[in-house]
């Protein structure tokens, strides 16, 4: 992931919103089509109880009013009523409905294996109706059954095989496994499948119009949020780095950005400006403590300098320029420690000092000799003092001239 990284700021806030924009969408998508599907298959299990349960109620009204009209007209059978109704409501459709039992008279309401085996369950009381998604050679199709009870008016036809009317019993012999129902006992259902391709079709184009007027909400959501958070939070942010970038790269401290609110971002912006000032000011009491120092330096009586850790000198006065034969400019940077005859001594004794961590230290020595501009190494006492100025280790040495003195210090 070290790609990502490196990336900008506002390319990964670009990166990151998208991939939650597009999960989001997949997810509205799969789960608006799955919600969908589900409705229309309700809607057809509704259409198809609707129908069933016209065709029960046709067929038994039919079984109720009528008499002797049967034997003298097939067509008024209850059962072939409720199959032409069945007919006449479903022509133009897709639908097929038709009657089906497990002891049926009709060759044509003999049950396919899918309704057999629902018939079975209807008889073991096991459901009142039962609707499936089945998978055949002419694609899904939903499959509704609602089951028929037998009615007084029924066994008129379906009770014994004595008690059956004349024409029945010319049809069908004695014996025959329609005869002999009872009140209550589940003589057959109603069937009614309904292919499912031409309903996935028309959900299919609604699933298109509606991705594509879902993308074109999540497009315009992603650009004004990205809007939003860009000139929110981003812009800011951006403008807090460069300024620091700027400071760092200039070492100004007066660099203000202008706080516009109150929220994180705002007290973001106005701790950075409250830090720049901090800085500012501190900055400008150090230059005024520094320059009080170099003016102390060149106005005092004896030879001054100050060097780092490393011998590398700073800071001097006249009294060393004079002494050393060197200008300012040509002293800044030298090695003190090169103008003292035992100065290997003095780098390590200094150092040792320092690691032990006695910063403020005071050193007096009359055993050092320094190079003077004449050439030759005249007796110095050297005085020196340690300090830390902004983490880094500082030495200033004031050198005082023995060699007008009566008698030398060893």
């Amino acid at each position: 992931m070290s790609w990502f990284t490196n990336l900008g700021i506002t390319t990964k806030f670009t990166f990151i919103l998208t991939l939650c924009m597009v999960a989001l969408f997949i997810f509205g998508a799969l789960y608006g089509y799955q919600r969908q599907q589900k409705l229309i298959i309700m809607g057809e299990v509704d259409n198809a109880r609707i129908i069933a349960r016209q065709i029960i109620e046709a067929r038994e009204y039919m079984s109720e009013v009528l008499t002797d009209e049967p034997s003298r007209n097939y067509n008024l059978v209850p059962q072939v009523v409720a199959t032409r109704i069945a007919q006449r409501i479903t022509k133009n459709t897709s639908y097929y409905v038709r009657q089906v039992s497990l002891r049926f008279r009709n060759p044509a309401n003999r049950p396919d294996p899918y309704e057999e085996g629902q018939l079975k369950g209807f008889v073991n009381g096991a459901t009142k109706e039962s609707f499936h998604i089945v998978h055949g050679a002419q694609g899904e199709s939903l499959r509704y059954l609602l089951p028929m009870k037998t009615e007084k008016s029924c066994l008129e036809c379906h009770g014994s095989y004595e008690t059956a009317p004349s024409f029945v019993q010319q049809r069908f012999p004695r014996g025959h496994s329609s005869y002999n129902y009872h009140p209550g006992e589940i003589i057959g259902a109603v069937s009614v499948t309904i292919p499912l391709a031409e309903l996935y079709r028309a959900m299919s184009l609604n699933l298109r119009h509606d991705l594509i007027t879902r993308g074109a909400m999540f497009l315009l959501v992603l650009l004004a949020m990205g809007y939003v958070i860009h000139r929110a939070v981003i812009n800011p942010v951006s403008l807090v780095a460069r300024s620091i970038t700027r400071v760092a790269r200039t070492g100004t401290f007066s660099d203000r950005i202008t706080q516009r609110g109150h929220d994180e971002i705002g007290q973001l912006i106005a701790a950075f400006n409250e830090m720049m000032a901090e800085l500012e000011r501190k900055t400008e009491q150090s230059r005024e403590s520094e320059e009080r120092y170099r003016n102390f330096i060149r106005m005092a009586r004896s030879a001054v300098v100050t060097f780092m850790e490393d011998g590398k000198i700073v800071i001097s006065n006249d009294k060393a320029e004079r002494l050393l034969g060197k200008s300012r400019q040509e002293i800044i940077g030298e090695d003190f420690y090169r103008f003292i005859e035992a100065g290997g001594r003095l780098r390590e004794k200094i150092g040792t000092r320092l690691a032990a961590g006695d910063d403020g230290m005071i050193v007096e020595t009359r055993e050092h000799r320094v190079h003077s501009a004449s050439g030759d190494w005249k007796p110095f006492e050297i005085a020196l003092s340690a300090s830390k100025t902004e983490g880094k280790t500082m030495v200033t040495a004031i050198l005082r001239d023995l060699s007008d003195q009566g008698s030398r210090r060893i």
